[in-house]
Parts: C-alpha cells; sequence; structure tokens
C-alpha cells in the first residue's frame, strides 16, 4: 500500500505541515524534527504527489516540447541539447510528436497545458500561426526554434546566414568557379532563413564579378529537385561549375541528380550544402557544407525559457552562434 503524507507526519510524531515544510524547503524547521521527517520518508519510501505539490507550489519543474518529426535527424540534434540541459537544472521534458498534423499541435498545447508545464518549446520546419496564437492564449512561457522561419524572438541567439554563404561563394572562387548557381526554397522566402542566405549569394557573386542565378525549389526532397531538372540541365550547358545548395538534402539529392545525368561531382561540377547533417558525412562525396550546431541551438532554447520562467533580469544581447565551413569532398577546384 503507497504510503500517504499522514503516515510520514505519524510515524515522526510532527504534524503535516511540518513534513510539507520539509519536502519544499519552504519554511524553517529545527534539525530534529527534519531528520525525523527524512527518517520516516525514507523508511516508508513515500513519493510525494507531484501534481498536487505543483497545484501548491506553482513548479512541476516540466518543459513541454511540440515537435513535428522526432524522427528527424534536425529535431533529435536539437532534443538533445534542450534535455541535457533541462537536466542540470533538474527539468523533465515532456514531448508530443505532430507529425506535421496543425491541428494535433493545438491540442498539445492544452494536453501541456493540462499537466502544469512551466514552458514550452516548439521545434518545427513548418509554420503554424494558430499554434501561436493558442500559446499566447495560454500564458505559458514558450519559444520557437523553427528550420526555416525566422523565430528568433526570446530565443536568445542568432545565425549570421548572410555572412557565411558570401563566405562559402568566396570559397568557391578560391577554387576557380566563377560561374556558381544557387538552388534554395522558394516557399514563403520572404519570411525563411532562404532569404538571407541567397543575400550572401548574391553579395559575393557581385564580389567576384559573377553574374547570380539561382533555381528555386518547392523542397528538399527527391521529386522537388526532378521538378527543377530542366534548370538544372541549363545551367550546366551554360558552363555552372558549381551548385550553392541552401540546405545539405537539397545538395545530396542534385548531387545523385548529376551523377545519374554522367556529370561527376567534383570532377565535372562542385556542389555545396547547408546545415551539417550527419549524413553529409557518410555520404560519398562527403558533403562541403556549412556546419550549424543544433545542439547548442536546443540548449540555448531550454536556458532561454528558464530564464523567462524564473524572471531573470538578464537583459543580454542574444548570442551569436559560431558556424562552420567543412571543406571536403563534393567541391573542387574549376575544371
Amino acid at each position: 500500500m503507497t504510503s500517504t503524507i499522514k503516515d510520514v507526519a505519524k510515524m515522526a510524531d510532527v504534524s503535516i505541515s511540518t513534513v510539507s515544510r520539509v519536502i519544499n524547503d519552504s519554511k524553517p524547521v529545527s534539525p530534529e524534527a527534519r531528520r525525523r521527517v527524512l527518517h520516516a520518508i525514507e523508511v516508508l519510501d513515500y513519493r510525494p504527489n507531484e501534481i498536487a505539490r505543483s497545484l501548491v507550489t506553482k513548479k512541476s519543474n516540466v518543459i513541454g516540447v511540440i515537435v513535428d518529426d522526432i524522427g528527424s535527424p534536425y529535431v533529435s540534434r536539437i532534443l538533445r541539447g534542450v534535455e541535457e540541459v533541462g537536466r542540470m537544472y533538474n527539468y523533465d521534458l515532456l514531448i508530443s510528436s505532430s507529425f506535421g498534423d496543425a491541428e494535433a499541435e493545438l491540442k498539445f498545447v492544452k494536453l501541456l497545458t493540462q499537466k502544469q508545464v512551466e514552458g514550452i518549446i516548439v521545434i518545427s520546419t513548418t509554420y503554424n500561426q494558430k499554434l501561436i496564437y493558442k500559446l499566447e492564449d495560454s500564458r505559458i512561457p514558450f519559444i520557437n526554434v523553427n528550420k526555416y522561419y525566422d523565430f528568433s524572438e526570446g530565443l536568445g541567439i542568432q545565425i549570421d546566414y548572410e555572412t557565411v554563404s558570401e563566405a562559402m561563394i568566396h570559397y568557391l572562387a578560391e577554387e576557380g568557379h566563377k560561374k556558381i548557381a544557387a538552388v534554395a526554397i522558394q516557399k514563403d522566402i520572404d519570411r525563411t532563413q532562404e532569404r538571407h542566405k541567397i543575400r550572401g549569394y548574391e553579395k559575393a557573386m557581385k564580389d567576384i564579378g559573377g553574374s547570380s542565378r539561382v533555381i528555386y525549389t518547392a523542397g528538399i526532397g527527391e521529386a522537388d529537385i526532378e521538378a527543377v531538372a530542366l534548370q538544372i540541365d541549363g545551367a550546366v550547358k551554360d558552363g555552372v561549375t558549381a551548385f550553392f545548395t541552401t540546405q545539405d538534402e537539397i545538395a545530396i539529392h542534385t548531387i545523385n541528380y548529376l551523377v545519374d545525368h554522367g556529370i561527376k561531382v567534383p570532377e565535372d561540377v562542385s556542389v555545396t550544402g547547408f546545415g551539417g547533417t550527419a549524413i553529409g558525412s557518410i555520404y560519398r562525396p562527403k558533403l562541403t557544407t556549412v556546419k550549424i550546431s543544433y545542439y547548442d541551438i536546443g540548449a540555448i532554447a531550454i536556458r532561454s525559457i528558464l530564464k523567462i520562467i524564473e524572471k531573470s533580469d538578464d537583459n543580454h544581447e542574444p548570442v551569436l552562434l559560431p558556424v562552420q565551413l567543412l571543406k571536403r569532398d563534393s567541391a573542387g577546384k574549376a575544371k
């Protein structure tokens, strides 16, 4: 039979309120009474009712996390940062995966609210405005971490996509490439990080005296690259010797398309990615890319939301997250 707080109080010969003070460390208790209470808790193997306790203390030490696909490499790496840092601060995670269902995300907000979570972190690649409204109405502190859309408010982190994109183009130029085409996602580009990457690409192309040529896709899948195959073929026929792509997945599918049509990478055409996903290191040729530390994004996200919860007065400037050019095998000297 499960022990209750009354059992602990009876064995320790103290009041229930004294046991509560010891458990919550809310008010002073004499050393002798504390010793008896702790001894009774150990002997009876008492476990406080966390839900009831959270209603009193307003502290559940639980952070809710809504993800669109827990199996995504992007999501899993951010989650690892969230979980490990959360554990350091004695916070547990309650994770819900919507698999891209916008209505499921709205239901999860209600569920997490009922579970008395202290904050919510959304990790997604999509844009759900209804979800944002729902989170705002819940009055629970939240942070939206998104792979594509610009949701940096409250996150305390910035990534200089424009500058690192310039750096990649200048690296290709040093390898002798002058005709460089870009491949990017067109959807909602005025609100996504893609625009910063293309801005950096266009600026760098102007610096090296080249002409910009952007091929826009609907997404990052194989079918999306097949849909712009004629534009890729046309670019190669016009003498393009390198493709700067805005996502690792786009780069890999572009390489596959080129190789399948008799164009060697990097011997004939170089291809670069963006993101630094794990697949880029095991794919052949190994992908030249921009590495982003998604683990650090997760770690910073939960630190930021804990500051909101604790009403910290730290009003520091956003952290500029360092990124790295990984110079691998998919980009070489211009032919």
